[in-house]
């Protein structure tokens, strides 16, 4: 058997690791959160791969790619080029989408451009294209004896006399033009109504049909081809009149079309996209709704919390004021109480001057006559104008994106959108899910001719369809931006493409693939991987979930604890093995030595609830909830049913809005009952703490403000005068200002990667010299960042405060991360658990409510038994917790199950089942619900 093997593995938290893994198999490396796992995976094999590739390559093509930084091992043998598929989310571009991240949509615009079926974008009408000897032969079809007339168009449907044109046409030795129907002489004096549209005609010439006019009738032809620019009458007298065209040309609207090209379906090409969106689909614009999130409110109330208008002494109240007059309205009334025009007025101006009466601070009171141009004028005037990011940042706040209203979202011009494959549009077909998709190509019937032109392209369109599906996709759309998909969702993504793209004797590297698949879809999921080492490639996989484990063909475990406590291969083998060996915390819970229990009895609530009434956002199909507060509610369901949706963009937002007075916009639905009964929302999620490498837990936590009041405290500090700022490494006068506090210098290596060498004045530590003498207990504050939280609850343990912000930091599984971590360096489930932990660390009311999406994400089991206590911690206090969760275990402990589906996509957005787990677990159409039977019948 073929071997990766890897020796003296030391990057990070990995202690000397020596390891052979199997090459062409299935291997899964697991362990608890912070063990080493993607230490080892990602930043010691794969890194090792690709360094190697890019090494090969020419320095000139180096420069283009970013080469990997040489890890920290004595050697690894038996290595192919390496792939990363990692959560990081595919593209933030606006117009990539998925059809163009898994160019699916390439072969869709070149099915298009190749078989397709223009229209007049006007009429609708069919509108085709033909060569001179198609139009011949096409003529010479009719009756022998037919007699006719070929017309040139030259004007069509334009205003005027046209009498140089008529003098053009009369010089070049014509004799006769049909003008809106009547034959008109050029000999006589031709006068047309300059205010009417016309249409123009040349007489080109006049024929009886017989055999012999074949090469008079093909002159003719081209005469009139080039005269009209490529189209052509033939008016049968006292018959029909047949309009050819070596264009696409709708005779009735005259408008053109050009040849059909692949481009002319691109969004992203000024031969395709929408002329007034650029391709974009939609326009960002100030929402009024945004600008009044409630219009029960008066303005004096803060109604419109934009330019302090609830301030009587500012201007703009002022001027709102003097408009309010002129509609006998004041502005202590409720806003929904106003008249439709002063609303308008309000957004868009009003045209009747006002003189007004104003503080301007500076010079006092002041009177001025303006005319007031309206809120939503002036954001967006200033918007275009304003070089500064704060009032730019400002204004964004009160702008959402609308539908553009020429193409209506569809990013096309009206061209592009006229062309039709089975009569629709390749927007149309881009809309439709995947699933639906595989079924159009499968049920479709082509012409012989279509078949043989589109064969290849429909072998690679429904083969790269099929993938999506079998990776668990098939709810997602082609049309679907990919800045709005999950990590997990887009890593299936970059799988799908993968195993489209054939490879073989590559080694591929995944993080947590599993993330958001509900367990139903995870047999698709397993199998698409499976295929992956089929043709020939190693496969391995950072994953935490159980049935991969038993897919796996070799199983690396490692641990056996977090950070320090971890590094080392605790147990590796099939996942037999695993189970037998005593010291494995997966094999335990594996082989259900170790398990997380289920609860005596399940939470009641407090007796109100929260009550969502018509959500009808995305695929939501008008439906009510009720959450039970004082509850621990899971949202369930198979991925794309709607949860997110539900939760995150109408429950977090719209309940957000009333009580933080956000002003982000809330999904569709009718109302929201029950608000007053809790006090706080907060929303957990997995976007990281900090954009930048100065933010850190220690900082975003809070609990790096007492520790620098603590070395304030220090007999040294107050010695040399030192106050708490002189602690911080944000600020001048404690940190090194040769790296301004970061602790290393980046040098660019132009076709090298990017070199970060330790700053060579502070040796990396961050503070200057004089800081750093500043000691408590022997360590100073440099020191302390680089404690782990484990390692600084032992050192500040008697200090309250400190101890109680920690502690948090430690129950909710991150005792192994350093307090100094830079933001950058956490993966999103840390990020989530670092704001839980803040949370947890804050003086709960018992009246708020927390919402969570997969926050098992990253999580061994082990981790997931401490989330849960967590979780039962905060609603033990009263609170409310309302979970997005595919995790059974998660599941199968809440007191309150929402189970939306019954599919994905269209198939989803309706309530399937409601109840404790024990009641769902009974519903025979609930997915979840058969899952959680198979656990409570163990």
């Amino acid at each position: 058997m073929k071997y990766i093997t890897v020796c003296g593995a030391k990057e990070h938290n990995l202690k000397n690791i020596d390891i052979k893994i199997p090459r062409d198999k299935f291997i899964v490396f697991t362990g608890l959160s912070g063990s080493g796992k993607s230490s080892l995976a990602f930043d010691t094999i794969y890194a090792e791969g690709q360094r190697r590739y890019v090494e090969s390559l020419s320095s000139y093509a180096r420069q283009f790619l970013g080469q990997m930084s040489k890890p920290d091992v004595e050697y690894i043998e038996g290595l192919s080029p390496a792939i990363s598929i990692d959560q990081k989310t595919t593209n933030r571009n606006p117009r990539s989408t998925v059809g163009t991240v898994t160019e699916i949509y390439d072969y869709y615009r070149l099915l298009y451009a190749r078989i397709g079926i223009p229209h007049c974008p006007k009429c609708g009408k069919e509108i085709s294209t033909q060569s001179v000897d198609q139009m011949v032969d096409s003529i010479m079809s009719m009756d022998l004896g037919t007699k006719f007339q070929i017309l040139a168009p030259v004007v069509r449907g334009e205003k005027g006399q046209h009498k140089k044109l008529l003098g053009s046409i009369k010089r070049d030795g014509f004799v006769r033009v049909t003008i809106d129907g009547e034959l008109y002489e050029l000999s006589d004096e031709i006068n047309l109504d300059k205010n009417k549209k016309h249409n123009i005609e040349v007489v080109i010439d006049r024929l009886i049909l017989k055999e012999s006019i074949v090469k008079r009738l093909s002159d003719s032809i081209e005469t009139t081809l080039k005269m009209s620019e490529g189209m052509l009458i033939i008016d049968i007298i006292g018959g029909e009149r047949i309009v050819y065209s070596e264009k696409f040309a709708c005779e009735e609207c005259g408008i053109a079309i050009d040849k059909l090209e692949p481009r002319m379906f691109s969004f992203n090409s000024p031969f395709g996209m929408c002329n007034t969106c650029h391709g974009l689909g939609f326009h960002r614009q100030v929402d009024p709704d945004l600008l009044i999130p409630d219009k029960t409110l008066p303005i004096t109330k803060g109604a419109l919390n934009f330019y302090g208008v609830s301030d009587e002494d500012s201007y703009y109240h002022a001027v709102i004021n003097e408009v309010a007059k002129l509609h006998n309205f004041s502005l202590a009334e409720p806003l929904e109480n106003a008249p439709e025009q002063f609303i308008h007025e309000l957004y868009y101006g009003c045209s009747t001057p006002v003189s007004i009466q104003f503080n301007s601070h500076f010079g006092g009171w002041k009177e001025r006559e303006v005319v007031f141009e309206g809120l939503i004028n002036n954001m967006e005037r200033r918007y275009k104008e304003s070089n500064s990011e704060y009032v730019l940042s400002k204004i964004e706040n009160y702008m959402s994106e609308t539908p553009c209203p020429s193409c209506k979202a569809k990013r096309l011009n009206e061209n592009s959108l006229a062309v039709t494959v089975k009569d629709i549009n390749i927007i149309e077909l881009t809309n439709m899910s995947i699933n639906n998709s595989i079924n159009f190509f499968e049920t479709i019937e082509f012409t012989s001719k279509e078949k043989l032109i589109s064969q290849q392209v429909l072998k690679e369109i429904t083969a790269r369809l099929s993938f999506l599906r079998d990776v668990g996709l098939d709810y997602l759309s082609l049309s679907r931006s990919a800045g709005t998909l999950s990590g997990g969702e887009s890593q299936r993504i970059r799988l799908a493409t993968q195993i489209g793209a054939g490879l073989v004797g590559v080694l591929y590297v995944l993080d947590e693939p599993s993330i958001g698949l509900h367990q139903r879809d995870n047999r698709k999921l397993l199998s698409a991987l499976r295929n992956l080492t089929n043709l020939g490639n190693t496969l391995i996989v950072v994953e935490h979930d159980e049935d991969t484990m038993y897919e796996a063909d070799h199983i690396v475990d490692i641990g056996p604890g977090a950070g320090i406590h971890g590094g080392e291969i605790v147990a590796e083998g099939n996942v037999d093995k695993i189970k037998k060996t005593r010291k494995s915390l997966t094999g335990q819970y594996l082989s259900g030595k170790k398990t997380i229990p289920m609860p005596s009895t399940r939470r009641g609530g407090n007796g109100n609830k929260i009550e969502i009434i018509g959500a009808n956002e995305n695929n939501l199909k008008n439906i009510d909830i009720q959450i039970p507060l004082g509850t621990f509610t899971c949202i369930t369901g198979v991925s794309g049913s709607g949860k997110s949706t539900l939760i995150n963009e109408i429950l977090y937002k719209g309940v957000a809005q009333k009580i933080n007075r956000s002003s982000q916009k809330i999904g569709k639905h009718r109302k929201i009952l029950g608000i007053e009964n809790i006090d706080k929302i907060i929303d957990i999620d997995q976007s990281p703490i900090g954009r930048t490498p100065r933010s850190n837990p220690a900082t975003y936590t809070g609990v790096f403000d007492i520790i620098r009041d603590v070395f304030a405290k220090t007999p040294e500090a107050k010695t040399r005068g030192y106050q708490k700022g002189r602690f911080s490494f944000n600020v001048k006068g404690g940190r090194c200002e040769n790296c301004k506090g970061d602790g290393i210098i980046k040098i660019e290596m132009h076709f090298l990667p990017d070199v970060y060498v330790p700053c060579e004045v502070c040796k990396g530590e961050r503070y200057n010299r004089e800081t750093l003498q500043v000691k408590y207990k022997g360590k100073n504050i440099s020191d302390v960042l680089n404690m782990s939280v484990e390692e600084a609850l032992e050192f500040f343990k008697n200090i309250p405060r400190i101890d109680a912000k920690l502690r948090t930091l430690y129950e909710v599984g991150l005792g192994y991360i350093k307090l100094g971590q830079p933001s950058t360096q956490l993966s999103g489930g840390e990020a989530q658990r670092i704001k839980l932990a803040t949370e947890l660390s804050k003086r709960s009311t018992g009246k708020t409510l927390y919402i969570l999406d997969e926050p098992t994400t990253g999580l061994h089991i082990a981790d997931v038994d401490k989330l849960i206590m967590v979780l039962n911690k905060l609603a033990d206090s009263g609170n409310t917790v309302v979970v997005i969760e595919h995790n059974l275990d998660v599941i199968k402990v809440s007191d309150h199950i929402i189970d939306l589906g019954p599919e994905g996509g269209d198939g989803g957005g309706t309530i399937v089942a409601i109840g404790t787990p024990e009641q769902v677990s009974k519903h025979e159409k609930s997915y979840t619900g058969q899952f959680l039977e198979r656990i409570f019948q163990k």
